[in-house]
């Protein structure tokens, strides 16, 4: 298919951005094209362009549950949910929250997913976005899907390979250091942690050849009656640090306990993905304790130890520039604020701004850090429901452009899945009827490399978490999806439940966008690539009915996982229990932490299981 004229939208796949007319996707031909949707899809809602409040996308949207005054879902056992922000069900502790052996689960991923607005389609490749997926978690899902007022979040229909009378769209070529003016203080361990405590035989039923729970963890902080979200985990050296409500902690990765706690004088409300190679890292926290408070005060801290550097306030730069929701991505020493209508950026060792509010008709409003920095950049333009987006790798010393890729109009920057090699998501569409969704591979130097078609049928829903923003919108963090140099690796949504639940690992050429081979998971579970290790794709097999979950890998050539740590089926009730939860591997280890706490009352709040770690 020849490529239309630039000013038309390219005609489209999975992988960039398509307008599909009303017929079958087809795949790319001569130049990489994105395909679009099979049918139609239901992803996240677009972002608007420059200079207005954007709508989330589809990340990161909270899998907490929905908007204000909506009915609350019944939890496991007919019990109603534990209410959660604006009025929202929340999962209940741990003894609450559905596990496997036939207590009721979300639907998550592999689970058919309830039709309210926005909810992932029941057919057809399921598209960015969604709830927690491969495993049941608490019934709170179900609410995640109701809050479609505030984000659009289920998933929508990938580009598949069909006929040829879909439209693709085309691209066009394209200050000083600051003390806390309060001032945290840390609370240096006392090595007693919360550790197992009464749950202490977690190893009694262990086999051959599984692995040892290390320790469980149980909430050791105070939170507000509507819970909190977590941030993090990061990893650094020997510790293991998460961040809630007022509250970072670090915890040794051995035994589990706490090795120092650090308190801030109001909410955490943003974190990146990064840290830079020294350990330290810089968090958004509220320049208040009142509703009205923004996400507008940045605070460094050094993970290894707990204790504080500079911090400083982001100034906005108009009535545009919403502070209330903030994204921040690190890349070297630099850390990015990224936001609805302009963007700063400071270094990390001293606090020290390097670059701003761009001039001209475009600006950045969220980044993806680490190897590279990349920029979601949104041009004004005169009409709302046709943006106008850019990717472009930026120098994160002055914030110049190095390239710019300049996806056809109404197509909209979603997600990053990978920086090296750079793999982009865009959303198209504000509306159930109309939402499509695309996958493009950019080389280099920023030019189109491909456009992922997936074969009909095949739908996926990467997991990209997130906490609750409205005017903020969050580039990395996916987990479900991995890369290396020549391929893409993505985990499809399974549609059946109960223990016939599985799932596979799609592998994309990168040079062509089409598929290279699938794999299966093991039966009666799903898995998720984490990230590549050693040449090979690193896997979360999650935990089943009576098996307990385990990292695996994948040899690039495809076949069956093989299994690096097996976590013991006496414990997969537990295992399972951790809601929207979030998978780290390091040094022979696994952990798993809840990606957000909950509970009805303070005593179910402290029992409530938190972090759990495997190991030989």
């Amino acid at each position: 298919m020849t490529q239309p004229p630039s000013q038309q939208p390219p005609q489209g796949g999975f992988g960039a951005p398509q307008e599909p007319p009303q017929g079958v996707p087809q795949p790319p031909q001569g130049p990489p094209q994105t395909p679009p949707p099979a049918q139609p899809p239901q992803p996240p809602a677009a972002q608007p362009g420059y200079g207005y409040p954007q709508q989330p996308g589809p990340y990161g949207q909270p899998q907490q549950p929905g908007p204000y005054g909506q009915p609350q879902q019944p939890g496991p056992y007919g019990q109603p949910q534990q209410p959660g922000p604006y009025g929202q069900p929340q999962p209940g502790p741990y003894g609450q929250q559905p596990g496997p052996y036939g207590q009721p689960q979300q639907p998550g991923y592999g689970y058919p997913q309830q039709q309210y607005p926005g909810a992932p389609a029941p057919a057809g490749p399921t598209g960015p976005g969604g709830s927690s997926p491969f495993k049941g978690k608490p019934a709170v899902i179900i609410a995640a899907a109701v809050a479609a007022l505030l984000v659009i979040g289920g998933g929508v229909y990938l580009a598949t390979s069909g006929g040829d009378d879909d439209k693709k769209p085309i691209a066009k070529k394209s200050g000083e250091v600051t003390k806390p003016s309060t001032s945290p203080t840390v609370d240096e361990g006392d090595g007693n942690g919360t550790g197992r405590e009464g749950d202490d035989d977690l190893n009694g039923g262990r086999k051959p050849g599984e692995a040892k729970v290390l320790w469980l963890q149980k909430n050791d902080v105070d939170l507000p009656r509507n819970g909190a979200d977590v941030y993090g985990p990061w990893i650094v050296g020997d510790t293991i640090v998460k961040g809630m409500y007022r509250t970072v902690s670090g915890y040794s990765v051995a035994d589990g306990k706490q090795k120092w706690k650090l308190k801030l004088p109001a909410d955490i409300c943003a974190a990146p993905a990064q840290t830079t190679t020294a350990g330290k890292i810089v968090i958004g926290v509220k320049n208040g304790t009142t509703d009205k408070a923004d996400c507008s005060d940045l605070q460094l801290i050094d993970l290894n130890t707990g204790k504080t550097g500079w911090k400083k306030s982001v100034k906005s730069s108009g009535l545009f520039d919403l502070m209330s929701d903030i994204s921040l991505a690190i890349s070297g020493n630099t850390v990015t604020v990224g936001r609805t209508g302009a963007s700063n950026a400071f270094r990390v060792s001293d606090g020290k701004e390097l670059f701003g509010k761009r001039d001209g008709i475009c600006q950045p409003f969220a980044f993806a850090g680490g190897a590279k920095l990349i920029a979601a950049t949104s041009c004004r333009t005169d009409d709302l429901d046709n943006p106008q987006h850019q990717i472009e790798q930026i120098d994160p010393n002055t914030g110049k452009p190095k390239w710019t890729y300049r996806p056809a109009r109404g197509w909209e920057i979603d997600k990053v899945y990978s920086v090296s090699p750079l793999i982009v998501s865009l959303t198209k569409g504000s509306t159930s009827d109309n939402k499509k969704w695309s996958i493009l591979a950019l080389r280099e130097n920023g030019t189109l490399r491909s456009q992922i078609v997936s074969d009909k049928g095949d739908k996926f829903a990467p997991d990209c978490g997130g906490a609750f923003a409205i005017f903020g919108q969050r580039l990395d963090g996916c987990t479900g999806v991995a890369a290396d140099a020549n391929t893409f690796y993505m985990a499809t949504q399974d549609d059946t439940s109960g223990s016939a639940r599985t799932n596979q690992v799609v592998a994309f050429n990168l040079n062509t966008g089409k598929t290279k081979w699938k794999a299966k998971a093991p039966a009666e579970q799903t898995m998720k690539p984490l990230r590549m290790e050693g040449g090979n794709v690193l896997l979360y097999v999650d935990a089943g009915y009576n098996k307990g979950g385990g990292i695996a890998t994948l040899a690039p050539s495809g076949g069956s996982p093989k299994t690096v740590l097996q976590h013991p089926a006496s414990t997969a009730q537990i295992e399972s229990s951790f809601w929207d939860e979030d998978v780290l591997y390091a040094d022979g280890r696994s952990f798993i932490t809840s990606g957000r706490v909950s509970a009805s009352n303070d005593e179910e709040e402290l029992e409530t299981k938190t972090m759990m770690a495997f190991g030989k």
